[in-house]
Parts: structure tokens; sequence; C-alpha cells
């Protein structure tokens, strides 16, 4: 055999991508390097695996197909081969896939997985993010190990372990005039303008909330990216209303937001761990469960303000 599973890894991701592009950034090789696997299965296989269209990306071929299939089945193979010796020897070996809310991503993973990685150096991690039902969806379909996500909606099929609590708050411009208060209330920012934040479940929790109190929110904008509307908010357009607590005080373009706390009785969302109950685990995955519990926490949450140092700062500032 003239070619390697790290090559077939290659392949799967553009395949599934249908794009060099999204392939490099989906598994974090550069696209030169899955081009060149690509080329080398083509010609090691004799057949053409895609059809290439300029500027629209790929299109599997009808070999293409195939080969994803078997290919993602060897991969399997592979890894269950991995798991085995791993069971056997008491090691923690592998790769684990890793999906992460899209929201959460951006603070959670680095710290985590480095962290795990540096714990267990034989493990390695990739990563995938996406909103909660791509997340739930991936789990399904096997195409992640585990997610690391929210407590909405979760469904019948998937196990979930809660590891921090994040009540909702309000988050304005430096200027606003509701910046320099100590707690705002739904009744308070209901004829203010909101940018909100457009993601599956996520917008149906925050309209929620207004909902319970029989009010009715003014949406001026929406957007699926978290820091499109925290930059959105710096500039003045309106408030918003979020669950995750970024230590950075600054939007992408360097202006600065303001986050209070909003009064009353509201659910938080619960950050946790998320696996396919039907699918038992590998002490890979027992393992990265274990070390999410150890890491993660009311009292400590990697990028983020915790929720329990940030109530006792409100008490001491009250």
């Amino acid at each position: 055999m003239r070619f390697t599973l790290r090559q077939l890894e290659y392949f799967i991701a553009a395949g599934e991508t249908g794009s060099i592009t999204l392939a490099s950034e989906r598994i974090h090789i550069s696209q030169p390097s899955i081009s060149t696997a690509i080329s080398h299965l083509e010609k090691e296989l004799g057949v053409q695996l895609f059809i290439r269209h300029h500027a629209q990306g790929l299109s599997l071929t009808s070999a293409g197909r195939d080969l994803l299939r078997e290919a993602k089945n060897v991969i399997a193979q592979a890894e269950g081969l991995y798991n085995l010796a791993s069971e056997t020897s008491g090691q923690v070996r592998g790769t684990l896939s890793l999906g992460c809310m899209v929201t959460l991503a951006p603070m959670l993973v680095p710290e985590l997985s480095h962290s795990f990685t540096s714990a267990f150096p034989d493990a390695q991690i990739h990563y995938f993010e996406g909103n909660q039902e791509e997340l739930t969806e991936a789990l399904r379909r096997s195409e992640i190990d585990v997610g690391i996500t929210y407590d909405l909606h979760v469904p019948e099929d998937i196990s979930f372990v809660p590891l921090a609590s994040l009540p909702p708050h309000v988050v304005v411009s430096e200027n606003h005039p509701f910046a320099r208060h100590s707690a705002i209330s739904l009744e308070d920012l209901v004829n203010e303008p909101m940018i909100l934040l457009d993601l599956p479940l996520s917008r149906e929790y925050f309209l929620a909330l207004f909902m319970k109190e029989g009010l009715q929110p003014q949406i001026a904008a929406r957007s699926a990216h978290h820091e499109v509307v925290r930059t959105m908010v710096a500039n003045g357009y309106g408030y918003t209303l979020l669950n995750v607590r970024p230590r950075s005080e600054q939007a992408l373009d360097g202006r600065r937001v303001v986050r209070v706390r909003l009064s009353g009785d509201h659910r938080p969302m619960k950050v946790g761990v998320a696996t396919l109950k039907q699918l038992s685990k590998s002490r890979l995955v027992e393992a990265f469960e274990m070390h999410c519990k150890a890491f993660v926490s009311d009292s400590y949450i990697p990028g983020m303000v915790a929720p329990a140092l940030d109530r006792r700062t409100k008490i001491s500032g009250a």
C-alpha cells in the first residue's frame, strides 16, 4: 500500500466539505498538503476522485463517492485498533474528534485541548465548530466523538454532563447610558434596539426570556457571529444579551463593551460535555470527559470570566 491513513483523512475532509479551503480550516492542515494528498491518491489508485470547479470548489466523481465511503470505514477501523490497544495497555491515545459550540470555541478549545494533549502526549484532537443543531447531528453521524455545548433542548439520545452555569447578562457600549448601571431589567431594555445573536436554539433562548415576562424586544439587527454582535454593540447600534463572558472587554475593532448584570431570575445556559448515548465510551473519550470536569467549573472556565468570580466581584462592588 503506497498511500497513508493521513492522506485518506485529508481526502475525507475535502470530500465532506467540497472544498480544499474548507477542508484546510476543518482539519487545520495547509491547502497544498491536502491537494498533494488527493493528487497522490488519484495517481496511486488510477481514478479521478474530484471534478474541480473554478472558484466553486470540488464535487466527487462516482469513483470518489465510493472511495469516500470505504475510506471512512478504513479510518474507523484504524481508530478501533488504537482504541483496542488503549483499552488493553491502559494508555490514553488516538485521535479525538471534538465539536464545540461556535460561541464557546475561541475561548474554551485552545487552552482545554492544549492541556489535554500535554497530559496525554499520544492523543490528538481534531476540531469542529458549529451551532447546537449541527453538533447534535455530528454526534449522531459519528463525525465527532464529543461535543462541548449548552443544555438547550438536549435530545433523548444525547448524554449531557453539565460543567458550569452561565447566566444571561446585558452587553452595551461604554458610552451607553446603561453602562453606568449596576443592573438592568428586561423591562428597561424592551424599547431599546437589540442586536440578536441569531443561532438555532440560542435565539429562542434569548427571546423566551422576554416572552416569560410578557415583553417583546425591538430587534434592530441579527447575526450568527458572536463577534459581529459584540462589535455592533461596541459601535452603539444597540444592546445584546449573551451568556459567554470573554475576559477581553474589547470588540474586534478595538472599541470597548461593558457587561451589566441582568436583574431578575432567569434560566442560565449550562455548558457541558455531550456524547451519543448508544455508543460506549472509549478510554480516550472518558479521559477527555474527566479532563473537562477537572478543568471547567463555575470557578474556572478557560478564556472566560468565571461565574463564581463574577458573582464575588458584583457582591464586593455593591
